[in-house]
């Protein structure tokens, strides 16, 4: 079997098992499948509730879950994980018991890197019932200066050193979650390419997430080496206009019941890729198997229909055709997500669509056309 040169890395959430502050903020117990288990049917043949097939309602306390998860995500052609990471500021951390056990045993023997999600949590952040709450923040996200900034370099660096961490150009690839809501980031980034020379590494390889197009620019000016352009709410934009936007805003000003925010997967698709942007060396699309966050905000969720693996395989597809012309170190994808349940944004397999997207992935990153059913291949 022959590999298309194409760098897929794939957002991975680490909220999979319990933790004090999840049990002290939600209730015992709590975990992401807790939105999940809870989710229900918003309108005729909404998608829910998921379930998931193979793995179950797994624990990721479990190293032979993450073992079997690396193993579907190689088999899938997908390069490595990016791990969501949490530093709120003043060495305080979250949900690191993960990736720190990945780390430290050295397995799954499978590529990763990290993503700092960083943003405050509130009362909203994970539970659909508090979504009409006056927002309250459970922990939040500070940027406390060089030493804070120091202090999280040195949190990381035995990472950044591991064999598996994934690197562009010779440099480990950090993703930053929300780049323009930091208003030090320039320095900040300036601070950790020091620090990474200073300790034996070429460098940092910062990639900063835009959620509009217009952002990318103004990203690649604070010092970032490229940006993953998010693509969906441009995209939503075109679906619906803007003055549907300012419409459904105000109605849930006033009207508890305001009409839901959904939108046809199919329509959305149209618009995700954009080619003059998607095309610079500096740029990386995501692909997006399927979207749904009414588990985690109830009737204010963002919804998208007619998300299948048939679609999926016409956005890749697409997708790889629009970075040929890149180098192959550069030729990168982010996949959201593998396992964003509750988002309903994952590959992993379920009771619907069974191993349909990662054999999407698998049968275009790794076999191609040739040896693919004709009765497979997307016209």
């Amino acid at each position: 079997m022959s590999r298309k040169k194409v760098r897929v890395f794939a957002f991975y959430l680490p909220q999979f098992y319990p933790i004090p502050e999840n049990d002290k903020w939600w209730g015992k117990g709590f975990t992401e499948w807790t939105n999940v288990g809870k989710a229900y049917k918003l309108f005729r043949n909404h998608y829910q509730p998921r379930v998931p097939a193979d793995l179950g309602y797994y624990d990721l306390r479990l190293p032979e879950v993450r073992e079997a998860q690396a193993q579907m995500a190689r088999d899938a052609g997908i390069e490595g994980f990016m791990y969501w990471h949490y530093w709120f500021g003043n060495g305080q951390t979250i949900l690191g018991r993960v990736f720190d056990e990945v780390l430290e045993s050295g397995k799954p023997d499978f590529p990763f890197c990290l993503g700092w999600a960083n943003h405050s949590w509130e009362n909203k952040t994970w539970d659909a019932s508090q979504q009409y709450s006056k927002a309250v923040t459970l922990i939040k996200q500070e940027y406390l200066g060089r030493s804070d900034y120091e202090s999280h370099f040195y949190r990381v660096l035995k990472a950044f050193k591991d064999n598996r961490y994934i690197k562009v150009d010779g440099k480990p690839l950090f993703f930053i979650y929300a780049p323009l809501a930091f208003k030090e980031v320039k320095q900040f980034i300036s601070i950790w390419k020091e620090l990474a020379r200073n300790n034996g590494l070429k460098g940092i390889y910062f990639v900063g997430q835009a959620y509009f197009n217009k952002e990318c620019q103004q990203i690649l000016e604070l010092g970032f080496d490229s940006v993953c352009r998010l693509g969906i709410a441009d995209a939503e934009y075109k679906v619906k206009g803007k003055y549907y936007f300012k419409l459904l805003k105000r109605m849930r000003m006033y009207f508890r019941h305001a009409p839901l925010n959904i939108f046809d997967h199919k329509k959305i698709s149209r618009y995700i890729l954009v080619p003059d942007l998607d095309k610079e060396e500096n740029i990386h699309p995501v692909i997006m198997p399927n979207f749904d966050h009414s588990p985690r905000s109830g009737r204010k969720g963002r919804i998208y229909y007619n998300s299948t693996p048939q679609l999926f395989r016409k956005l890749l597809r697409e997708t790889i055709k629009l970075i040929s012309g890149k180098t192959d170190e550069h030729k990168i994808v982010f996949l959201r997500s593998w396992n964003e349940w509750a988002e309903g944004n994952y590959v992993e397999p379920d009771l619907r669509f069974g191993h349909g997207y990662l054999k999407v992935l698998k049968e275009e990153l790794i076999i191609g056309d040739e040896g693919m059913a004709d009765e497979e291949k997307v016209e």
